[in-house]
């Protein structure tokens, strides 16, 4: 991903102005790091698909970076989360204000699909692109499952209505990865779907291994504050510990078993980057 950072850091957004911090806060927290988990699956499906893909992806990937970065952002807000940390980096509301963390999180959000507008692909994969990401990040889908999150916090749902949250609040995204990562590639609709299905399995897997992972790591592991959920609706709250790894375990079987079953070169790249999760 190393060419992926480069692209990323020559593609910040910029803003120059008279504004004291604006424009160096636009870029702090995508300079922070993090997994990058989203731009690795986008490009993984596409190389997979079609290795001559690789660099007409970074696009993409860099867009949706940006929007689940900006979900962080607002995530991390006092009205919602109230973290001090994020990507080991103090959160932009703590370095700077609640204001300048707000409307950094809308400039991403906006700016994301600037990217894809200007992206160097056809008009009608642009469009498409657009579609999906704003489909899968917007009212129906991510803003619709932290908004039941933050709603039903405190309130026990059943493991049902927990999944129907974290389908919309985090799956859909990863989905939105793999699904805009086959549209580069020039995938048919039904490698896609294959795709998007694939994607709200990880993203329910990833969501339980977060919540393992808040319940018994460190803030030096999960580069975030932990035991942060103790009021939320949560697997390890609902299923107990051992519970939810169960879970996590045959989630995780059947998405190998999904990966395995793929076309072309996708189970090598996608194999790539979730081995150290699957493993």
């Amino acid at each position: 991903m190393r060419d992926f950072e480069e692209f990323l850091q020559a593609n910040l957004p910029k803003a120059p102005s008279f504004h004291p911090h604006y424009e160096k806060a636009l870029g702090e927290m995508l300079l922070a790091g993090g997994k990058r988990f989203r731009p690795a699956l986008l490009i993984a499906a596409a190389v997979g698909i079609d290795p001559a893909a690789h660099r007409a992806a970074f696009a993409p990937a860099l867009a949706i970076e940006m929007l689940h970065t900006y979900s962080l952002i607002h995530d991390d807000l006092p009205a919602m989360d109230n973290a001090d940390f994020r990507r080991s980096h103090p959160t932009l509301h703590k370095t700077y204000d609640y204001v300048t963390a707000i409307l950094v999180g809308d400039a991403l959000n906006t700016h994301a699909f600037s990217v894809l507008a200007h992206a160097d692909l056809s008009s009608a994969v642009r469009a498409d692109l657009v579609a999906v990401l704003a489909d899968n990040g917007g009212a129906n889908a991510m803003v619709l499952g932290q908004a039941l999150d933050c709603h039903f916090e405190g309130v026990k749902l059943t493991i049902a209505q927990l999944e129907f949250i974290h389908i919309h609040k985090t799956a859909k995204m990863i989905a939105a990865s793999l699904k805009m990562g086959a549209i580069v590639a020039g995938a048919d609709s039904g490698l896609q779907d294959r795709l998007y299905d694939l994607g709200l399995d990880l993203g329910l897997f990833f969501q339980i291994r977060d919540d393992i992972i808040d319940a018994t790591g460190d803030e030096a592991a999960a580069g975030k504050p932990t035991h942060n959920d103790t009021a939320k609706n949560s697997y390890t709250n609902l299923l107990g510990v051992d519970g939810a790894t169960d879970r996590l375990y045959s989630l995780g079987e059947k998405i190998k078993h999904s990966i395995a079953d793929l076309p072309h070169r996708l189970p090598i790249a996608l194999g790539e980057v979730l081995k150290e999760y699957l493993d």
